[in-house]
C-alpha cells in the first residue's frame, strides 16, 4: 500500500511539473505574439504615413513617377506580408517573408529620400518635413519593438530547446519562432565612406 502511495505521489509530481512547463511555454509564446503585435501597430502607422509622403513628393517630383510607384508597390507588398505574419507570428516562413518585404520597402524609401535631396523646394515643404520626422520617429519605435520581439522569441526558443522543456514542446508540437533579422546584404552593412 505504501509503495502505491509513493508511486501515486511521484506520478502527481511529474504531472504537475509537466503542467508547469507546458504553461510556461504557453506564456512565453503569448509574450512573443504580443511583442509581434507591437511591431504590427508601428508598421501600420508607417504604412499610413507613406501614401501621404508620396502624395507630397508627387507635386515636386513629377518626372520621378517610377520611384513613387515603386514605393507604393513595396508598401502594398509589405502590408500584405505583415498581415499574413500577424495572423500567425509563429509561422517562420511568413515572418521571413515580412522581413524581406520590409527590407524592400526600406530600400525604396531610401531611394525616395535620396532623390528628394535633388529638390530643395520639396525639402523645404512643411508637410514633407513633418512627414519625414514622423516616419523617422516611427522607424525608431519599430526598432525598439523588434528588439522586444526578438528578446521574447529568444526566451521562447530557449524554453522549448532546453531540457526538460524540449520534452513537453516536442510532445505538443511547439515549433521555434523566427527572429526578425536585418535583410541588408553584406554590401549594405559595410561602413559608409565619407570623403570631403
Amino acid at each position: 500500500m505504501t509503495a502505491v502511495l509513493i508511486l501515486l505521489a511521484v506520478v502527481a509530481v511529474v504531472v504537475f511539473w509537466g503542467i508547469g512547463v507546458y504553461n510556461r511555454i504557453i506564456a512565453l509564446r503569448n509574450h512573443f505574439k504580443n511583442a509581434f503585435a507591437q511591431i504590427d501597430v508601428q508598421l501600420k502607422r508607417r504604412y499610413d504615413l507613406i501614401p501621404n509622403l508620396v502624395e507630397t513628393a508627387k507635386a515636386y517630383m513629377a518626372h520621378e513617377r517610377e520611384t513613387l510607384e515603386a514605393v507604393i508597390m513595396a508598401r502594398n507588398q509589405a502590408v500584405a506580408a505583415t498581415s499574413k505574419a500577424a495572423g500567425d507570428p509563429a509561422d517562420a516562413a511568413a515572418v521571413r517573408q515580412m522581413a524581406n518585404a520590409e527590407g524592400a520597402l526600406g530600400a525604396t524609401l531610401g531611394r525616395l529620400f535620396a532623390l528628394s535631396e535633388s529638390y530643395p523646394e520639396l525639402q523645404a515643404n512643411q508637410n514633407m518635413m513633418q512627414l519625414s520626422e514622423e516616419l523617422t520617429s516611427t522607424e525608431n519605435r519599430i526598432s525598439f519593438a523588434r528588439q522586444g520581439y526578438n528578446d521574447s522569441v529568444m526566451s521562447y526558443n530557449t524554453a522549448i530547446e532546453q531540457f526538460p522543456g524540449s520534452l513537453i514542446a516536442g510532445s505538443f508540437g511547439f515549433k521555434q519562432a523566427e527572429l526578425l533579422e536585418s535583410t541588408e546584404s553584406p554590401e549594405e552593412r559595410k561602413a559608409v565612406k565619407v570623403s570631403f
